[in-house]
């Protein structure tokens, strides 16, 4: 659809494209018959005749999916016209299509193939990002930021924190999607009731069979009905759109004119408006936001189709895996869209600066309080404090002046606070280390999680 095509990135709309899900199946289908064929279940040359078949582009793509739509599955129609074009070459082989397996099988073992490769796209734009936010902590030590709570000026912090902040939820994501895609990236080959009753004694030997030949770890028996895993894993793409998201808000702020901290990278066509020449729209963070917000509702829907009948589901593994293409796309195209926008992410310390200056050094009014608070006693430094900041607010001058001449009128007090040591309190670059130093094991740790990743394999089994 073309409103939802601003959202996702080419690559993933590929893998999840009808000829490209209508393989998937093909590809289970000739696994099957191979492994029949290497146990002696069927002749090789069967297998061989129906696996020269299972190739999309000799079939009518949209012809399937218009008849999926009475048969209730796409499977139907996929196994229907495949045995019919057996029949035509081979009609001995014919007899051994999709023996033992169900509709089922044909099209979780297809999602979970599909899967494991969009899992990789998303790593690898993840772990693209995450570096990117790497070099950027290593590009700006010291430099002082404007720290905002409940959208308001608050106090000084690194540059470098706010970075940290989003790249930590990004590095335990990378690693939980790996932990959960080993886990749910499963064969499913359990038959019409679970039980591959028609392949009896033979049963295990093939799903080791297809096992093999798919590259793909067998579960301990089908999960037709336990979509525990499966839905874990889609959990934590929520949750990672959800940090993606966070990061998207923030840089949509940091990136108005008014604030003007960060901007992202101008190319040819990116962020402009139809109307208006002079605007740059932060693209990146648009479609970050835009998956935040609908992942949320589509892991719900993952949530609510657990309650599924029996040995086979009615209505909710059907919901299930209509909403799955949707979620794997959301989240690969933020993440790539904000992959992207790092790659050439402006940034301004200069106005960042200013940011803090334009405050009248009122970001500094915690630590002046707990100085007169100490000097003069609570009550007496509670209304100092507040008599001051008032003064700011009236436009009487910025906090550190207004401070000195209060120092003067006490005349007790110069002697106790040293002159240096008052500049020391309203010293943002001082500030700004301070705040960094603490963060220092954490961003060694994070350059550690991110070195693990990049010499790890990716999410799930292949090989």
């Amino acid at each position: 659809m073309v409103l939802e095509s601003v959202l996702y990135a080419p690559a993933m709309d590929e893998l999840f494209g009808d000829a490209a899900l209508i393989q998937a199946m093909f590809d289970f289908e000739a696994a099957l018959v191979r492994a029949q064929a290497e146990l002696g279940l069927i002749p090789e040359t069967s297998a061989r005749s129906i696996a020269s078949l299972c190739r999309a582009e000799l079939y009518d793509v949209p012809a399937l999916v218009k008849a999926a739509g009475t048969a209730g599955t796409v499977a139907i129609p996929l196994v229907r016209r495949l045995i019919e074009n057996v029949s035509l070459f081979d009609p001995v082989a014919a007899a051994f299509v999709h023996q033992g397996a169900t509709s089922q099988d044909v099209i979780d073992t297809a999602l979970v193939l599909q899967t494991r490769k969009a899992l990789r796209l998303i790593e690898a734009d993840l772990l693209r990002l995450c570096g990117r936010l790497l070099a950027l902590a290593d590009a700006h030590k010291g430099q002082p930021l404007l720290a905002r709570t409940l959208m308001q000026p608050a106090l000084v912090t690194g540059w470098r924190c706010k970075i940290l902040q989003w790249l930590q939820p990004l590095l335990r994501s990378a690693a939980e999607l790996r932990r959960q895609a080993d886990a749910a990236l499963r064969l499913q080959l359990g038959g019409a009731a679970g039980t591959l009753a028609t392949l009896g004694q033979h049963a295990d030997a093939v799903c080791h069979q297809v096992s093999a030949q798919l590259q793909l770890p067998l579960s301990n028996g089908p999960w037709h009905v336990q979509r525990d895993r499966w839905v874990r894993l889609g959990a934590e793409l929520g949750v990672l759109c959800g940090s993606l998201g966070k990061i998207g808000r923030d840089l949509a702020l940091m990136s108005q004119a008014e604030v003007g901290e960060l901007a992202e990278g101008q190319t040819p066509g990116r962020g402009g408006s139809s109307a208006m020449p002079q605007k740059r729209n932060p693209v990146g963070a648009m479609v970050a936001l835009a998956a935040a917000q609908r992942a949320p509702h589509r892991v719900a829907c993952l949530l609510s189709c657990m309650v599924q009948e029996q040995e086979r589901a009615l209505g909710g593994w059907q919901a299930e895996q209509a909403e799955w293409s949707g979620l794997l796309l959301s989240c690969h195209g933020s993440v790539h869209a904000l992959a992207d926008a790092f790659e050439h992410l402006q940034v301004f310390p200069a106005r960042m600066l200013e940011n803090i200056d334009a405050q009248q050094d009122l970001v500094f009014a915690e630590g002046l309080r707990q100085l007169l608070t100490r000097e003069l006693g609570r009550p007496v430094g509670e209304e100092a404090i507040a008599e001051l900041i008032a003064g700011v607010q009236a436009g009487r001058g910025p906090l550190r002046l207004l401070a000195q001449e209060l120092l003067r009128r006490l005349g007790h007090l110069p002697g106790r606070v040293a002159p240096a040591d008052l500049e020391m309190l309203f010293d943002v670059h001082a500030t700004a280390r301070a705040a960094e130093a603490r963060l220092q094991p954490w961003l060694q740790q994070a350059r550690g999680e991110f070195k693990s990743l990049q010499q790890g394999g990716g999410p799930g089994h292949e090989g």
